[in-house]
């Protein structure tokens, strides 16, 4: 059995096959606009396994390369310290050491989200994505009436609309004004379209993922797009053999430093996905908002911790308690024990 580290870029990719004593048998770097060469290569190497770092655009290597291999392994980059922070770095050492893992049976490996959960993934995070460019224009529209003293809270309703069209302003600003509206009702029909595609996504998923979707959104405060993104940034929520594991995972887990027997605690690791952790503080936001036992608990932390570190704190349990239903199949039950 042989063992091939590859170590991926943009435009190359470098080759170390070893063999079980470690021993390096051949090195290749190929181009990655040559997937026939990659493929053959991989075809002739007989029996062997292989691993790539969960990097951007790793998921076409190792569709083309599977077929070949016995094991395709998925690693970690954050776990490989002995790579990042080597003294000595170089494409072809990285593809060295990552074979070498391999072979030793040591490769910190990544979860790999099956090919529903990335398209979900796509579609939550393109939402996302128009959404901030409707907030971003908005903005833009604000800031220009700041100058005229004429911003206004119903500035995006049918009054606000029809002060726009009325309000004088100089020809370059009604230039900007009119510009930005045309973009800003754009994205907003772009939004509508993600919002249809999302929904039609669901309907098409099978009985646990809406059964999952039905049971996030008993949580007070947790609607379409909460439950959305965390069944997308999570995935099957059954991967994780505990609640503290999947906090981790979003990176809500605080760290800490230990000792002499002193412990302190530090800020929260913000490692995955940025994207679950805002949409988790905000649905803390809005089930602090809507649940007296979560409104006391949310003020009997500020009052100790800061109203920054509370609603944190809201946010990390209130994913413990969607994992657990998860876990469960029971629907949200009034006054959990937080």
């Amino acid at each position: 059995m042989n063992y091939v580290g590859v170590d991926l870029h943009k435009k190359s990719i470098s080759v170390c096959v070893v063999s079980q004593s470690r021993e390096v048998l051949q090195s290749r770097r190929f181009w990655c606009v040559e997937p026939d060469r990659i493929e053959a290569f991989f075809g002739e190497l007989g029996p062997h396994e292989v691993v790539v770092e969960a990097t951007v655009g790793y998921e076409w290597f190792l569709r083309l390369v599977e077929p070949h291999a016995q094991r395709a392994v998925l690693a970690h980059p954050g776990k490989l310290r002995v790579i990042a922070q080597s003294t000595r770095k170089s494409d072809k050492l990285d593809a060295r050491v990552l074979a070498e893992f391999l072979a030793l049976g040591m490769i910190p490996e990544a979860h790999r989200p099956t090919p529903r959960v990335r398209d979900h993934r796509s579609l939550v995070r393109h939402r996302q994505f128009v959404q901030q460019r409707i907030t971003a224009t908005k903005s833009k529209i604000r800031r220009v009436l700041w100058d005229y003293n004429a911003d206004r809270a119903d500035l995006f309703t049918r009054l606000g609309r029809e002060f726009l069209d009325e309000f004088e302003l100089s020809p370059a600003d009604r230039f900007r004004i009119d510009q930005l509206r045309e973009q800003l009702e754009f994205l907003q029909a772009r939004l509508k379209d993600a919002n249809e595609q999302l929904r039609s996504f669901a309907q098409e998923g099978a009985d646990w993922e809406r059964r999952a979707r039905e049971l996030l959104r008993t949580i007070p405060g947790v609607g379409e797009v909460t439950s959305e993104v965390v069944l997308a940034e999570l995935g099957d929520a059954s991967r994780f053999g505990s609640t503290k594991k999947a906090v981790a995972y979003a990176g809500l887990a605080p760290g800490y430093r230990e000792s002499a027997g002193k412990r302190k605690e530090l800020s929260i690791e913000k490692k995955g996905s940025r994207l679950l952790r805002w949409v988790l503080v905000e649905s803390a936001w809005q089930v602090v908002r809507y649940d007296a036992h979560w409104r006391s608990r949310f003020e009997q932390l500020a009052k100790r911790t800061g109203k920054k570190k509370a609603i944190t704190a809201i946010a990390r349990r209130l994913l413990t308690v969607m994992v657990a239903i998860l876990h469960s199949g029971e629907p949200y039950q009034t006054n959990p024990a937080v």
